[in-house]
């Protein structure tokens, strides 16, 4: 994939702008490290990876009970949560949702394939380019656990429709997508007590939030619930 350089070379370059359905996704180089921008709002980098890895990690812990269990990651991003997931044998099945195809298309052939690449190689992994809200809503599949990492947080969303995820009804979805006792972690860039309580009244169980401190002083958080046996 051809990848361009747009920019001051003493700030973020930009590598590749795209424009899909859902408006413009754009890669850019800031030193060392990637960023994604989804119209123009700053999604995630490869400066940390604590909390995306702590979404699979949580996630797994809760599913001793469970041999061989499958998760769907919902986000490829830039890739530590399922670079996480593939580094553990545990994992018997490793799908995740990506609608952005550039997304996709970075990992596979661009500068993020530094860190998923060998995930991607990974027999037990697979890509579903698809939107997650329509998969949890149609498809028949059931996962032992779903790490949903779409938005910069049930409060935050990246689009406008991405909010019916975390609404009565996308929830509900997403317990339907759970094997009993399966386990639902959703990464959010602050504590949301709104979401706890949205997660109780759907139904989930077992409902707690974890935190990674971070720079910028909010901690980052990973909202973990149990869809009932």
């Amino acid at each position: 994939m051809p990848l361009q350089t747009d920019g001051p070379t003493d700030g973020p370059v930009v590598l590749d702008r795209r424009e899909g359905p859902h408006g413009e996704v754009v890669l850019r180089q800031h030193g060392e490290h990637h960023e994604i921008i989804a119209n123009g709002c700053f999604l995630m980098d490869t400066s940390d990876g604590r909390s995306e890895r702590l979404l699979v990690d949580a996630a797994l812990d809760g599913l001793a009970d469970h041999p061989a269990p499958s998760v769907l990651i919902g986000g490829l991003g830039v890739g530590f949560s399922l670079a996480r997931a593939a580094a553990n044998p545990r994992w018997r099945r490793i799908a995740v949702i990506e609608r952005e195809q550039a997304i996709i298309d970075w990992h596979r052939t661009g500068p993020l394939a530094a860190i998923s690449g060998d995930a991607l190689a990974d027999p037990r992994s697979v890509i579903l380019h698809t939107d997650l809200v329509t998969y949890l809503r149609t498809t028949t599949d059931r996962y032992d656990a779903l790490c949903l990492d779409i938005d910069n947080g049930p409060d935050w969303t990246v689009t406008d429709d991405n909010e019916t995820l975390y609404s009565p009804a996308g929830l509900a979805a997403c317990q339907g997508r759970l094997e009993p006792g399966g386990i639902l972690a959703v990464w959010s860039a602050q504590p949301s007590s709104a979401f706890e309580d949205a997660l109780r009244n759907a139904g989930f169980t077992g409902v707690t939030t974890e935190e990674i401190r971070v720079a910028r002083g909010v901690p980052d958080v990973v909202h973990l619930a149990v869809r009932p046996a």
